[in-house]
């Protein structure tokens, strides 16, 4: 087989299995997982088009900065999100261009794969959890504001970072980071005694 017909279906298999069972399964967002077959496609389609003419690997590599930096305002993208859609362009870069050595370029399609998988992992993630909260009390001290935190989350808070204490309408909006091991247990009764929180 051709060797760019042999990169083609391996770019082909590598971002299926990066969209549909390495992303979806993890997050459930269909309509990303569209985007990142989508890019890769295009990405794929346009470097065998200037492989195969007189343009330079600067230009394909120009190619790539310019999709890299595109932001979609429609949507608000995480960070994972984000990595997806780097790693869907590299592969489709990869097997578009090729290295020269078809069983490097495979090989690079698969560890992007294959890092990917295990960095968006909940071997990783279960201890680095992170979310924005909103407590219906303006709280200035850290101690106390960590304290409650475990106790709604019910989960260990490795930092907290206040980004509004409103004293006027008394809440505080605070990005927390927490481990997903829970703190230790406490009585049902103090728990059910504390004040609410919303998300």
């Amino acid at each position: 087989m051709n060797p760019t017909h042999l990169l083609a279906v391996v770019d082909v298999v590598a971002v299926l299995v990066l969209a549909m069972a390495v992303y979806y399964p993890r997050h459930r967002r269909a309509d990303l997982v569209t985007a990142f077959i989508a890019v890769n496609m295009g990405v794929l389609a346009v470097t065998i088009v200037l492989s195969s003419s007189a343009a330079t690997v600067g230009l394909g590599l120009g190619l790539f900065g310019v999709l890299s930096i595109i932001r979609l305002r429609s949507d608000e993208l995480g960070q994972h999100e984000i990595a997806y859609y780097f790693a869907a362009l590299a592969i489709g870069l990869i097997g578009g261009l090729g290295t020269g050595d078809v069983a490097l370029s495979i090989s690079l399609m698969a560890g992007l794969v294959g890092v990917l998988a295990v960095a968006d992992s909940r071997l990783l993630h279960s201890t680095g959890l992170r979310q924005v909260v909103v407590l219906d009390a303006a709280i200035t001290d850290e101690e106390t504001l960590v304290e409650r935190l475990e106790m709604l989350l019910d989960a260990r808070v490795t930092r907290v970072t206040p980004v509004r204490v409103d004293l006027v309408n008394d809440t505080t909006t605070v990005e927390v980071h927490y481990a997903a091991s829970p703190r230790p247990t406490m009585p049902r009764a103090e728990r059910h005694a504390a004040p609410a929180l919303t998300r």
